[in-house]
């Protein structure tokens, strides 16, 4: 498998005793508790007390990238992470045009999974291969080093343990990305077109 990234362009079974159902379930029950009570303004992205901008749909998670990868799939999505900075223009860019969008946004939540994550973060995330790092470790350890970056991956976490982290990708995208690019970035991953050929690739053949 060709893992192709953004570059190219011309310039969730559980914690041991409790296992998915109830996990995922407590997620998803708060956060529509949460939803509900808002209203209309659930649609518009919030800035959290570390800075970042939310989506109300981004995914709730454990953080638990194995259990994320597996909820998302049998969900018929796949798993995408979006790293942020607090601060970073570009990712408040994302939001408030990207995400704005609303034919980009329903296609996002329609076929992914987010799952935020920040680039200096200490919040512990369970990787793939079981290790427990920090945000920030993370990051390191797949080489993120700007934001907004996306990560996608393939739709079963089959496997991955043994790989090196970033071929564990199936694609990549490195920095902000107009909102036609961004949606085709989605396309691109959704549709597996990363199978067979690079994003400039899938580009040049979807106009």
């Amino acid at each position: 498998m060709k893992m192709s990234n953004a570059q190219d362009l011309p310039r969730h079974e559980t914690p041991t005793s409790l296992r998915k159902p109830t996990r995922r379930g407590v997620l998803a029950f708060a956060a529509g508790a949460a939803l509900a009570g808002r209203g209309a303004a659930a649609a518009e992205a919030v800035v959290g007390e570390d800075g970042l901008y939310h989506e109300p749909w981004f995914l709730q998670s454990f953080l638990d990238l194995r259990e994320d990868l597996e909820g998302a799939a049998a969900g018929g999505k796949r798993l995408a992470i979006m790293w942020e900075l607090r601060g970073c223009p570009y990712c408040r860019e994302t939001h408030l045009v990207n995400f704005a969008d609303a034919g980009i946004a329903s296609y996002i939540r329609d076929n992914f999974e987010v799952l935020q994550l920040n680039l200096i973060g200490s919040r512990k995330v369970t990787d793939f291969d079981r290790q427990e790092l920090t945000e920030k470790e993370l990051a390191q350890k797949y080489g993120i080093r700007f934001t907004p970056t996306f990560q996608f991956f393939p739709p079963s976490a089959d496997g991955l343990e043994t790989k090196d982290a970033m071929a564990r990708e199936v694609a990549r995208a490195p920095g902000y990305l107009k909102p036609p690019h961004f949606l085709a970035m989605f396309r691109f991953v959704r549709e597996r077109a990363y199978e067979r050929g690079s994003f400039r690739d899938f580009l040049a053949a979807n106009g």
